[in-house]
């Protein structure tokens, strides 16, 4: 009896170490081969990434202690939250989507202006140059659609197929919800030239961009394109696509700017000194897209809450800023409208203009309007 008890358990044991290899195998397996996950940076990109103070063994860092100790184990434990029933992390309306007709983007008369994807993507329109940022344009921003929350609208204001010829991407990062396999895909023939982090270039190669149509950019470096340069500053926050990558690949934020404007874009990331350092430099803004959404107590550190949008407004001596990384996604436990209301009330209080437009209405450059109407409370 005893006998037949030990040989069931050591095929118990057995079958259980077998499926957990074969779960393993098959997760190696789908990252190895899967487009999505990307390429990573070669021996020689990481002897040249080695030249900077904030690289070292193999890993980018922040510019100051930050808190990264959401692992992976944390995560898991996280993920019934994320699973619960909550309706108010997502609406409970159709969201407002203004359409955009193809032949208005190609108008030779078209004055500076954003659309707005909802989340962090835009399309901006400068003197006559068709430049996307962050175009996450899928449904999901996951490898794994099953796991991912879906957009919250079934369209967008624009059908990728329908975009005029692009002349420019440039990217914050390589997180799923900024940088996204099946819109680079649609978009790769058409567009002319690709501005990245350090080491996000070896997505693109992956994905069968051509090298000469790609330029990585570290922290401070200028360039321009066309009559408008481009500058990569510093954010606090983190990279990674797959197992074992975090921190391979830059992050950072987008100074743009032509002769009569100045533009920026946060990418995503915690509050920090950086922003007046940014403001100090290149400010004062005209416009500046500031992350909002997204956030937690437990990564406050990666992630600003609302009212440290607005504070990084002032620091970035913005004339008008717009709350950005929400309104299409639900990828934190707060409620979906809780980063528009709280951000409205702060920059209130201290004196910051808002601009809160509809999906795919256009912010025209010459007037931003701020007087927005409140169409996230339906």
């Amino acid at each position: 009896m005893f006998k037949s008890v030990l040989i069931l358990l050591k095929y118990i044991m057995g079958t259980i170490i077998s499926l957990a290899l074969l779960i393993i195998i098959l997760g190696y397996l789908f990252i190895s081969l899967s487009p999505q996950f990307g390429g990573s940076p070669t021996k020689e990109d990481k002897a040249e990434y080695g030249k900077l103070s904030y690289y070292e063994e193999g890993k980018f860092s922040n510019l100051i202690s930050t808190d990264m100790s959401m692992d992976f184990v944390k995560g898991l434990k996280l993920l019934p939250e994320f699973f619960r029933d909550a309706p108010e992390r997502k609406p409970d309306f159709e969201i407002p989507v203004n359409e955009v007709d193809s032949l208005d983007l190609v108008m030779a008369s078209a004055k500076d202006r954003l659309v707005w994807f909802g989340h962090s993507a835009f399309l901006l329109q400068l003197d006559g140059k068709n430049i996307l940022i962050d175009p996450m344009l899928g449904k999901v921003p996951s490898p794994i659609p099953i796991l991912g929350n879906p957009r919250y609208s079934e369209q967008l204001p624009i059908e990728i197929e329908q975009l005029p010829e692009i002349d420019l991407i440039i990217i914050s990062h390589d997180h799923y919800d900024h940088l996204d396999y099946g819109s680079i895909s649609k978009l790769k023939e058409k567009t002319k030239k690709y501005f990245v982090p350090l080491g996000v270039g070896a997505h693109f190669k992956k994905w069968g961009i051509p090298d000469e149509k790609i330029h990585e950019f570290e922290w401070w470096e200028e360039k321009d394109f066309e009559q408008i340069e481009f500058i990569f500053a510093p954010a606090r926050h983190f990279s990674g696509r797959g197992i074992g990558d975090r921190f391979a690949t830059l992050w950072g934020s987008w100074i743009i700017q032509n002769k009569t404007r100045k533009l920026y874009f946060s990418g995503d990331g915690g509050y920090g000194p950086h922003f007046k350092e940014i403001g100090d430099k290149y400010g004062p803004f005209d416009f500046a897209m500031l992350e909002c959404g997204q956030y937690n107590e437990r990564w406050k550190d990666i992630h600003m809450s609302p009212e440290e949008t607005a504070m990084a407004g002032l620091d970035l001596e913005a004339k008008v800023g717009m709350p950005i990384h929400w309104g299409a996604f639900t990828l934190a436990l707060h409620s979906w409208t809780d980063p528009v209301v709280r951000v409205s009330k702060k920059a209130e209080e201290l004196g910051l203009p808002l601009s809160i437009p509809e999906i795919g209405e256009f912010i025209y450059l010459d007037n931003i309007d701020t007087r927005n109407n409140p169409w996230w409370e339906n």
